[in-house]
């Protein structure tokens, strides 16, 4: 048997998964990661129990396959994107913690570049909207704010890295400082064009060069782990950041396919090819994972408060017990009683950039209940999630291209039936669940296989991808058109919260 490991580390926990080359899954382990708030607005992680956390669920999960380090072809990472770390290159520890994806605190300075007029620039290099979310900003505070950093990092003796870099530098032993191009091209200051750090942009916001790592395809040899880490050597074929790995796993291979991932946020992903396209609807141009040096594409819309609304339901009003109830709670009402809950938790996302919103919840009357509560968060995924798709079809229609004919879904709320039966009631085409959902970590693991010689190529890959169910709309297009009226009113009042 041949066989491909995936670390698949996320916002909320991070996971190991042996896969065969068949892409069924083997074995997994995971293990949640502790999440801090400094203040409002503020997310940080712990690199070293990123670190720690990440290393104990790849040694569990080969035990549980009862296999040996020997017997991986090839191990893929995947990574919660724009999340920044900055560590010191002789001693290997961060200077401080990492600053998560959520994090707000760039916001005045995001606020000062656009008021410069720099937004056309940087949207034209990097296919970004000036945000916060991205890792440029972050760079910037820990440099600016952690005591000595400025001049270490002056002095060449910091390392920036996103969370795959992190690991990348671990698993070698120091050996490899290196990310890929997906992930590079989330920090705000990469050219998506020539595949380069942008000399002028990391100028503008006052990152040296030397902070940061070496830039190659998401299939490449990425070097071997420390033998005593998994007990032997094992090849790193494989690095793409969370949401473009989701986009191989699903097979979206060429222009027009489309992902949804309900994680912690959602991610919409639509493959572009070759294209570069700027979107006029408020959403991103991002590097899709690469298999050589030519550049490919994506549009993607982002919505930080996706699955974290359950999350939300049952830490914060402790309306579940477990994330699991919230279906059968949902499903105890026939809908959601005219309630609107906007999850404006940190801002919203694409295709709104509004990141003074706040959450709110609207519709409420004395019959309202825990359970009309618990339909209205997980609508409002679905809500957050057609108003993306919306505006790719809008970008889609001005570039002359076709619509997208269904979405393939993955990610942990995928399972959630009631959801993507409203998911493709709202959309009005089919939502399409995959046999294997666990899509991220198989795109790493396809990643390296392909690197490893396990696959000839994506055609071989394509093959593999199987339907487990297809959710067809069912809702008149008049009344789904109603809703997202509703929907669109619900968020002009988060806005002016």
């Amino acid at each position: 048997m041949t066989y491909l490991l995936a670390l698949d580390q996320g916002t909320s926990s991070s996971r190991s998964i042996v896969f065969d080359a068949a892409g069924a899954i083997v074995a997994m382990a995971q293990r949640e990661l502790p999440q801090i708030y400094p203040q409002p607005g503020w997310v940080e992680h712990d690199p070293m129990a990123i670190w720690h956390g990440q290393l104990a669920t790849a040694q569990e999960a080969l035990a549980q396959a009862g296999i040996a380090a020997k017997d991986v072809a090839a191990l893929g990472i995947t990574n919660q994107r724009e999340t920044a770390v900055v560590w010191n290159r002789r001693t290997g520890q961060p200077i401080h913690h990492a600053i998560v994806w959520q994090d707000r605190r760039g916001e005045p300075l995001c606020a000062q570049l656009r008021e410069q007029g720099h937004a056309e620039r940087i949207q034209q290099r990097t296919g970004l909207l000036i945000d916060s979310y991205f890792s440029g900003t972050k760079i910037r505070w820990l440099l600016n704010h952690v005591p000595g950093a400025r001049a270490l990092a002056d002095q060449g003796e910091l390392a920036f890295g996103t969370i795959d870099s992190w690991l990348l530098w671990q698993l070698t032993g120091g050996a490899l400082h290196a990310t890929d191009v997906t992930n590079a091209s989330r920090t705000m200051l990469f050219d998506v064009h020539r595949n380069r750090w942008d000399e002028e942009l990391l100028e503008l916001l006052q990152v040296p060069a030397s902070l940061m790592p070496q830039v190659l395809p998401s299939s490449a040899d990425y070097g071997r782990t420390v033998e005593a880490l998994l007990g032997a050597p094992v090849r790193i074929g494989g690095v793409a950041g969370d949401q473009q790995s989701a986009l191989f796993g699903q097979a979206c291979f060429s222009e027009g396919l489309a992902k949804n991932t309900y994680g912690t946020g959602c991610f919409l992903l639509m493959h572009t090819g070759g294209r570069f396209q700027r979107s006029a609807n408020g959403l991103l141009t991002t590097s899709a994972a690469q298999t050589s040096a030519r550049p490919q594409y994506a549009m993607e819309g982002s919505v930080f408060v996706g699955g974290a609304v359950v999350q939300w339901l049952r830490d914060g009003l402790r309306a579940i017990e477990s994330s699991a109830q919230v279906q059968a709670l949902a499903e105890s009402v026939p809908d959601a009683g005219g309630v609107m809950l906007v999850p404006a938790f940190t801002g919203l996302g694409a295709p709104y950039w509004k990141p003074d919103a706040r959450g709110t919840l609207t519709g409420l009357t004395r019959g309202t209940t825990l359970a009309h509560i618990a339909r209205a968060a997980l609508e409002s995924i679905a809500y957050q999630s057609a108003a993306l798709l919306q505006a790719m079809a809008r970008d889609a229609q001005a570039a002359g291209a076709a619509p997208v004919a269904e979405l393939r879904v993955d990610g942990g709320a995928c399972v959630n039936d009631l959801l993507m039966q409203f998911q493709a009631d709202l959309l009005g085409i089919p939502v399409v669940r995959p046999a294997v959902t666990e899509t991220t970590a198989l795109g790493a693991a396809y990643l390296a296989g392909l690197s490893a010689g396990v696959y000839a190529g994506t055609d071989e890959l394509q093959a593999q991808w199987r339907v487990e169910r297809r959710f067809t709309p069912v809702l008149p297009r008049e009344r789904a058109l109603e809703a997202m009226a509703r929907w669109e009113h619900a968020v002009r009042q988060a806005t002016l919260a």
